[in-house]
């Protein structure tokens, strides 16, 4: 494909929605495993995820065949199907020229991901620590989204009124909502339409009628994330720091703490990312 998605992405921060045939897309809706729920289930050769209707989210669902699964779906129940580009080569390249065509890093995390949701179903209240975009492909579904006023960056996804990561706990300032805000955005998807679902904010979904979309899905490294891989690459090459850790030995620490001081400074962000994105074709 000659356009990207990405293009149209004015701020890597704010929702945007992509009406139908602004983007030529059809030679994703026409793989022949979206043609119908019936065909990815017949085609589909790992577990699928269901989503179980006391939250309506990942955070409580099980694992089950494509057999079972229909049967779940059609008893209310959404379906999540991992990692669809392992069946496509297309979806598989696809996520490389999306990620290069963002900026984001040669350790980003890409993957497709295809929601099966039932008529009148959708999923809780909830934000992702990844970036999205999310091809309608059948049926229509009613996107409620908010910005995050609660944690700014977040590393992990929450869903309102489950128990909050440890780690996200630990930067979040305010107690996280229970409910989507009233003013809350809208944003309705039918066939063709594409939207872009930034990291952190809030969004809750409905489908109206049987409903089938494709997700292009980045988790992408934070600089912190960067830091620490090029910060181990670097330390690995040391045998004091490859050195088992005896915890009462805090002088043999503080002498290692003080010779990374000396070493930091000297650093500059080309190091680190010369240390990252080596694999990335084309890095200058």
């Amino acid at each position: 494909m000659k356009t990207s998605f990405a293009a149209y992405i004015p701020s890597i921060n704010e929702p945007v929605l992509i009406a139908p045939g602004t983007l030529d897309l059809r030679i994703f809706q026409e793989l022949p495993f979206l043609s119908s729920l019936y065909s990815l289930l017949n085609s589909w050769p790992n577990t699928i995820q269901a989503h179980l209707p006391d939250v309506r989210d990942e955070a409580s669902s099980i694992d089950t065949n494509p057999k079972d699964a229909q049967k779940l779906f059609e008893n209310g129940m959404g379906l999540l199907f991992n990692d669809v580009q392992a069946i496509s080569p297309l979806l598989s390249e696809y996520l490389q020229v999306i990620r290069r065509d963002l900026g984001l890093s040669a350790m980003t995390y890409g993957r497709c991901l295809i929601y099966a949701t039932p008529d009148g179903k959708g999923t809780a209240p909830h934000f992702d620590q990844n970036i999205n975009f999310v091809l309608q492909i059948h049926g229509t579904k009613i996107w409620h989204m908010a910005p995050n006023q609660h944690v700014v960056n977040p590393l992990s996804r929450h869903t309102m009124g489950q128990p909050i990561d440890p780690e996200l706990m630990s930067y979040t300032g305010v107690p996280m909502p229970d409910k989507m805000p009233a003013d809350a955005l809208r944003f309705e998807l039918k066939p063709g339409s594409l939207l872009f679902v930034p990291r952190g904010f809030w969004h809750s979904t409905e489908a109206e009628g049987d409903a089938l979309a494709l997700n292009f899905t980045f988790s992408a490294p934070s600089w912190l994330d960067l830091l620490s891989a090029a910060l181990r690459s670097r330390l690995a090459l040391s045998p004091e720091w490859r050195e088992t850790a005896v915890v009462e030995n805090a002088g043999k620490f503080d002498y290692l703490l003080s010779s990374l001081t000396e070493d930091l400074p000297n650093w500059r962000a080309s190091d680190i990312l010369a240390a990252t994105e080596s694999q990335d074709e084309g890095l200058e």
